[in-house]
């Protein structure tokens, strides 16, 4: 009797014990940076990927996302649609952050080949659409800069606040997260370039950052990422 007693005991346990050994651990969310040399130097000791990492591990969620960076040097908008089948939805990823527009602006004056604003706006419209039919949470960034003086005499100043207002528009059309770099880019550069320097402050030659703009940087990706 109290063989057979232990026996059932035994059997009515063992389903439990299958369920829960054979249960999987959430998986982390993967994020891809999908843009240019900005993110592509994102990867350095100081960069904002590395910085990001670093400080989702701090905060205890390092095991909850997977950062991933996808960018070259000199991409333009146009760059990034040609190659997001490869280099972004191969990956699975559950979050993609677009950052692109600083070449877009700038090689038309550095090499004659930038992207005109109507263009830039359809091949961006339809980076998103494509990435939110795969069901992807996207994040949108405005570029940050071309020059940080504060007068207003940067000589793309103008035409970088309207490449920035688009992406701005589409991620309200879309209602994909904004991170507003070129807005606070801009403030922390009124606060702190008090010589109304070009360059040295968040950016090594007035686009690339310096471990200021990538502090700056990872800490505005961090709270789109955490937000809801």
């Amino acid at each position: 009797m109290l063989r057979s007693f232990t026996l059932l005991v035994l059997l009515l346990q063992t389903p439990l014990m299958i369920a829960h050994s054979t249960a999987s651990p959430e998986r982390a969310r993967r994020v891809v940076f999908f843009g240019d040399s900005i993110t592509e130097l994102g990867e350095h000791p100081d960069g904002y990927l590395t910085q990001l990492r670093a400080t989702l591990a701090k905060a205890g969620e390092g095991d909850q996302f997977e950062i991933l960076g996808a960018g070259i040097g000199g991409n333009k908008v146009y760059d990034l649609y040609l190659r997001m089948d490869d280099d972004v939805l191969a990956r699975v990823p559950d979050i993609v952050v677009v950052f692109v527009g600083v070449n877009d602006v700038w090689h038309k004056r550095t090499s004659g080949t930038g992207t005109d604003a109507d263009k830039f706006v359809k091949f961006y419209e339809a980076i998103v659409k494509r990435l939110q039919e795969k069901k992807i949470r996207v994040i949108l960034t405005t570029p940050a800069c071309i020059g940080e003086k504060t007068d207003c005499s940067n000589d793309l100043d103008g035409e970088l606040n309207h490449y920035a207002q688009m992406i701005r528009d589409i991620a309200l059309q879309r209602s994909c997260t904004l991170v507003d770099l070129r807005k606070e880019f801009l403030r922390y550069d009124a606060a702190h370039n008090t010589d109304n320097a070009e360059k040295g402050i968040l950016t090594v030659d007035g686009v690339h950052f310096s471990t200021a703009g990538n502090e700056l940087a990872a800490g505005l990706f961090y709270r789109a990422l955490v937000s809801p």
